[in-house]
């Protein structure tokens, strides 16, 4: 099989979407299939002109027999080449419809749903990461759902972690500073909870952006910030370090299309405290962590206290999401589901 990889640059960019496609590109290589990673210039996802030359010129250097297969990042910048989509047999890779990223204006989340609503119903198939998505794409934008493969991510094999050892607890946050991620509601959560011995790492992409510098002066206004280390992306060694003296990892989310991190917690033995977003909720058994509606900073702020306080609840919930884990699918068999929604 040939396919391209469509993606606005750089490929390297840290996000579970992103590691995703990295992730399927590297397995469908292994798996001896010629797969190419395409790079558009230009802003994403509403093309600015740069992304629209970018894209055509892309589209044009597909050689014969090439699926294309463009990330949802990318997809608008295609839209003057919808008519061309069956023909070629596209193929949408959507996380998820980039209309609902939380923290964009009302106008552009508009023009992005209106690009979207018009583009995904004329993609012959569309892979997603996870069933939330497909049902938001069948009802919201009336894709047929026989055109729609899940293929959710691949979580690596991790060992089994033991926590901090107190004295208290600690958290960690693994996920970009953006407003989807809802740093602020498990700031406000925790603040609540001044009483009991807890500390929070925030670990993540763009910790420097507005949003990132937000979070740190809500830390500050809150009286916290001596809790809280909000650090850059880490990676190897030092997140290996993090996780193992992780007791809880926190997500106040407000739209997964899959929660990749999270996985990776419960891959470890870690019990979760995280809202309902999008699909967040469906990876979490109810015997290994809390799932609390999103923007409830009184209802998360209680479940917490109740996970940090009692340890011999969070020793539970920590054996169920080690189970949990274990049933999670690598990547491996991820990366034969996404070559067989290609076929």
């Amino acid at each position: 099989m040939r396919a391209a990889l469509i993606v606005p640059a750089p490929l390297a960019t840290i996000s579970g979407g992103y590691g995703y496609d990295r992730r399927i590109i590297a397995g469908l290589r292994e798996a001896g299939h010629a797969i190419e990673a395409v790079e558009l210039a230009g802003a994403h996802p509403l093309p600015d002109e740069a992304a629209l030359v970018a894209a055509h010129a892309a589209w044009d250097a597909l050689a014969e027999g090439t699926i294309p297969v463009i990330d949802g990042l990318a997809l608008p910048a295609f839209a003057g080449r919808a008519g061309d989509f069956a023909a070629r047999g596209a193929v949408g890779l959507i996380h998820h419809p980039t209309c609902m990223e939380a923290g964009i204006s009302e106008p552009v989340a508009a023009l992005l749903r209106q690009a979207e609503s018009e583009l995904f119903p004329r993609l012959p198939r569309i892979v997603v990461t996870s069933e939330t998505t497909r049902d938001t794409l069948v009802n919201d934008f009336a894709v047929e759902p026989a055109r729609i493969s899940v293929v959710v991510p691949g979580t690596d094999p991790a060992p089994r972690v033991s926590g901090s050892g107190g004295p208290g607890c600690r958290i960690l946050c693994l996920a970009s500073f953006t407003p989807r991620k809802g740093h602020e509601v498990l700031l406000r959560a925790l603040a609540k909870l001044f009483d009991l011995d807890w500390h929070l790492t925030i670990a993540g992409a763009e910790r420097e952006s507005m949003y990132g510098r937000s979070v740190a002066a809500l830390a500050e206004e809150l009286g916290i910030a001596r809790r809280v280390v909000l650090a850059d992306v880490l990676e190897g060694d030092a997140l290996d370090a993090l996780w193992r003296g992780t007791d809880i990892f926190a997500l106040a989310t407000r739209y997964e299309g899959y929660g990749m991190a999270i996985a990776e917690a419960l891959a470890r033995g870690i019990p979760v405290a995280i809202t309902d977003g999008g699909a967040a909720g469906k990876l979490v058994p109810v015997e290994a962590g809390v799932v609390c509606p999103v923007d409830d900073v009184v209802t998360y702020s209680k479940s917490l206290r109740r996970m940090i306080f009692d340890t011999e609840l969070r020793a539970a919930m920590a054996e169920a999401a080690w189970q949990a884990g274990q049933a999670l699918p690598d990547w491996r068999r991820q990366g034969d589901a996404f070559a067989a929604a290609l076929a």
